[in-house]
């Protein structure tokens, strides 16, 4: 007995020398796995292995335990000093998990090392006396680690063991590297989501930014963008799971966007939803030039007049004299706008001109341009201007809105306004009519103005009417001006009052 006991002694010096390359000899065994189904079983110098994975296909996040039972043949004996858990670095030891025939094992016997050659282990230690297995006595040793999301997805992990014991039936000490012994695992892919985030006001020529959120991806991770199914470029996720790629797009109209994550070693591939937009062209920056005005008189029409550069019918110019709004003009095809305005004080005015824009083309401000104005002359003829009854008129119907100035024989123009837009300019006539065609655009309750021009020592003068237009076939838009409409007319004139300037 006493010879036994030696050579146990013997068999622990001795291997303790041996521990410091077991790491290196077993990493290099695991770095080529093929799968080894659980439980798995092999003899050593006399001593029976049989090594199980609860979990060989787990998820990221889940527990597996791993347990090595030892036993001897017949009426052998042996004594086990060290079990030496190899396990994937990405999996993760969990504390006091320990266990020798399913009882926690003293922390104080346990040693943990996170990675070793891209390898953990856990390593459970009885150098003296040792764990005695013999006839009817086996033992199991059991580790239990966290799967962490760093293990490869759909790859074969080698898990072994190295054993350090003494077997009396061989008169062997020693420690057995067992290398590639298994069970392997294979982790579950992580599921992922790939979301792009609503792209606007896409302009051709104009960088866009497409950004996608993916759920299951690493930092560091490929996203992939696509137009109509054509790669166009790609960007890598942060930390957050966001990727970006500035897109500039070349050709006006529709493109079809997505965004994919292909398959990673750790996540299954997915792709978002195609979102179809509109890509604009440009727009382009406007000017406006605001006309010299000479000979301004109170009382006396003179024109206003704005040119955009570029030219193109569309959009409106807002005269302003000061912050005052005077009226609202449309830009013609010729880019130019002008409005008929009777001044009503003498001194300097600051007229500036305000270009609404237009498709394709942004919004400018001119002026300010300081028109002098003079005194009303004192040999002046006044005049009246009375806006005509309306009837019978609804939304989308071309109407005739006409105006009586007085003296009859005065000359000059009447311009037409819905509130500060102007809708007409007509000549006044021998018998003091002037008049314009009208197509109210939205129902509702509008304001109307007839402003005479004056002419020669006949000073100007205006009317304004309150009228209700009903909706027309199409529905109209109430309160908007130049929006909605269907066909209809114009009508309920609630009144109307005559003014001279």
């Amino acid at each position: 007995m006493s010879k036994k006991v030696l050579r146990r002694v013997v068999a622990g010096a001795g291997s303790v020398a041996l521990a410091g390359g077991m790491v290196a000899t077993v990493g290099a065994g695991l770095a080529a796995a093929a799968p080894i189904a659980s439980p798995q079983s092999w003899g050593s110098h006399g001593v029976a292995f049989t090594r199980t994975i609860d979990k060989t296909s787990p998820n990221v996040g889940d527990t597996v335990r791993v347990t090595t039972t030892t036993a001897t043949s017949g009426v052998d004996t042996a004594y086990i000093y060290r079990i030496q858990d190899f396990h994937p670095a990405c999996l993760t030891y969990v504390g006091n998990s320990a266990r020798v025939d399913g009882t926690v094992e003293n922390a104080a016997n346990v040693e943990v090392n996170a990675d070793t050659n891209g390898l953990g282990y856990a390593l459970l230690k009885n150098d003296s006396p040792g764990w005695y297995i013999g006839l009817n006595k086996s033992r199991s040793f059991s580790f239990d680690y966290t799967v962490g999301p760093g293990c490869a997805g759909g790859t074969d992990l080698m898990t072994t063991l190295t054993a350090k014991y003494y077997s009396v039936a061989k008169a062997w000490s020693g420690t057995d590297a067992l290398a590639n012994k298994g069970p392997t695992l294979s982790v579950a892919k992580v599921a992922s989501t790939t979301a792009l985030a609503a792209v606007q006001n896409v302009q051709v020529r104009q960088a866009s930014t497409l950004s996608a959120t993916v759920t299951g991806g690493r930092s560091g991770d490929p996203v992939d963008f696509y137009d109509a199914g054509t790669k166009i470029g790609s960007g890598v996720l942060d930390g957050s799971g966001k990727a970006s790629f500035q897109w500039t797009p070349t050709v006006k109209g529709a493109h079809s966007l997505q965004a994919k994550f292909p398959d990673t070693g750790y996540a299954t591939g997915s792709q978002s939803a195609v979102q179809n937009v509109n890509a604009t062209q440009a727009n382009v920056n406007s000017t406006v030039a605001v006309g010299a005005v000479a000979g301004a008189q109170v009382g006396k029409a003179s024109t206003l007049a704005a040119t955009v550069t570029p030219a193109g019918a569309g959009g409106t110019v807002t005269f302003k004299d000061g912050a005052a709004t005077i009226a609202s003009a449309p830009v013609g095809a010729d880019g130019k706008a002008s409005y008929n305005w009777t001044p009503a004080t003498a001194g300097d005015h600051a007229i500036t001109a305000e270009f609404s824009g237009r498709d394709g083309v942004n919004a400018s401000t001119g002026g300010p341009v300081t028109v002098a104005v003079a005194d009303q002359p004192a040999e002046s003829t006044p005049s009246t201007t009375t806006l005509n009854g309306l009837s019978g008129a609804q939304v989308g119907k071309a109407t005739t809105v006409s105006a009586k100035v007085s003296p009859a024989n005065a000359g000059g123009t009447v311009t037409f306004k819905d509130g500060d837009t102007v809708i007409g300019t007509g000549q006044v006539g021998a018998d003091g009519t002037a008049s314009t065609n009208w197509t109210p655009a939205t129902s509702g309750q509008r304001t109307l103005t007839a402003e005479f021009s004056g002419n020669g020592t006949v000073t100007s003068s205006s009317d304004q009417v309150s009228v209700s237009v009903a909706p027309g076939t199409g529905g109209g838009t109430p309160g908007t001006p130049g929006t909605g409409g269907g066909t209809g007319s114009l009508s309920n004139l609630l009144g109307g009052f005559g003014s001279s300037k």
